[in-house]
């Protein structure tokens, strides 16, 4: 897919058809130019030949009916970035909000949720990670990331259903603070009412702690949710975990959460993975209670998943662990895992590391 000519493609035909066009890109989610049968023929003629729409990719889907499907996407380069869509059952509560004003026929039993990648690769080296494993090669351009939300967005709309997106997460590939300039491009552009038009709140990123990125974020006007992948409540048992945080220590780190905090008034989110005898104990409990007893602090307790170096915590273990932090007064979630069947679930994506779908 390339619209880099769009521009120039329609430089000489009336201004509505920037409207026409971004409504068939993104709205319709057309993925040939037949499709957009309102525009005359030899203007689709030309856009074919100057901007194709093709995303070359690779789909893998879970065994279950509820679960993942990983996409490959092919870059222009020859290298391939991972994407995920997540695909979950609503709740009754869920259906019931999303029924407000609307005919119940409309309304999904699913929510669907696309996991997107800011590099191909990542430089950061997470013990747990597959990603880090896989070595950086480079940050994705922001077309590539936009790309990404578009290729879900096609595959929903072929199932017939009419289904859409209900959550967007930069939790894939990649450090997006590391990219930061292509990342928020990208943000921006999926959030304007001109194009894909995409709630700001529904949409979240991860970051590993760079504090630099935290703190640009901070000063944007768009109202994402931040997410912070702290896996341990020590420096110690941190950098072992993950390299970066030698450049930032726990107190430097939730220093400048509790500034983005200030700024913005929204609730953070802080990630840890849950790894059997290394970071599950009662002590990290009580150690990480302590961390978290603050104000618009969230704790979301995320099983391990297998990469070939750690043992997921036991349901047993990860439920002790949330009891200590309830105990505290820490308010805790646990995610469900999906896509663990095609290595598409949280740590397990990998440029090109392919399953039997």
């Amino acid at each position: 897919m390339n619209l880099s000519k769009l521009s120039a493609v329609l430089a000489k035909e009336p201004k509505y058809r920037y409207k026409q066009i971004n409504d068939f890109l993104y709205k319709d989610y057309i993925s040939n130019w037949d499709e957009a049968s309102s525009l005359p023929k030899l203007l689709r003629e030309k856009l074919k030949a100057t901007c194709p729409l093709e995303i070359k990719a690779k789909v893998f889907k879970s065994h279950s009916e509820i679960g993942s499907s990983k996409a490959l996407l092919y870059l222009a380069d020859n290298l391939a970035v991972e994407t995920v869509l997540i695909k979950q059952q609503t709740s009754k509560q869920d259906q019931e909000k999303k029924f407000q004003g609307k005919r119940k026929s409309s309304v999904q039993n699913y929510r669907y949720t696309i996991c997107v990648s800011s590099q191909v690769g990542c430089p950061l080296g997470c013990l747990f990670c597959a990603t880090g494993n896989y070595g950086f090669k480079r940050n994705l351009k922001a077309e590539e990331i936009i790309e990404q939300v578009i290729f879900w967005q096609r595959f929903l709309r072929q199932t017939g259903k009419r289904e859409t997106v209900d959550n967007l997460v930069f939790m894939g590939m990649g450090e997006p603070f590391l990219n930061y300039q292509e990342f928020i491009k990208a943000v921006k552009f999926i959030n304007n009412p001109e194009t894909i038009n995409f709630g700001a709140r529904r949409i979240s990123v991860s970051t590993a702690g760079i504090i630099e990125g935290i703190k640009r974020l901070s000063g944007e006007k768009i109202q994402i949710n931040l997410a912070i992948s702290l896996h341990a409540a020590s420096d110690n048992l941190r950098t072992k975990l993950m390299p970066v945080a030698k450049k930032y220590p726990l107190k430097d780190l939730l220093a400048a959460v509790d500034n983005y905090i200030a700024k913005t008034g929204r609730q953070v989110m802080f990630e840890y993975l849950m790894i059997s005898g290394v970071n599950d104990s009662d002590r990290d409990a009580e150690n990480l209670a302590i961390l978290m007893k603050r104000p618009l602090y969230m704790v979301n307790l995320i099983p391990y998943n297998e990469t070939g170096r750690f043992t997921a915590s036991s349901r047993e273990a990860i439920r002790q662990f949330q009891a200590v932090l309830n105990k505290h007064g820490v308010k805790s979630t646990i995610r469900h895992s999906f896509g663990a069947d095609i290595l598409a679930a949280c740590g397990q994506l990998h440029g090109g590391r392919v399953v039997s779908g």
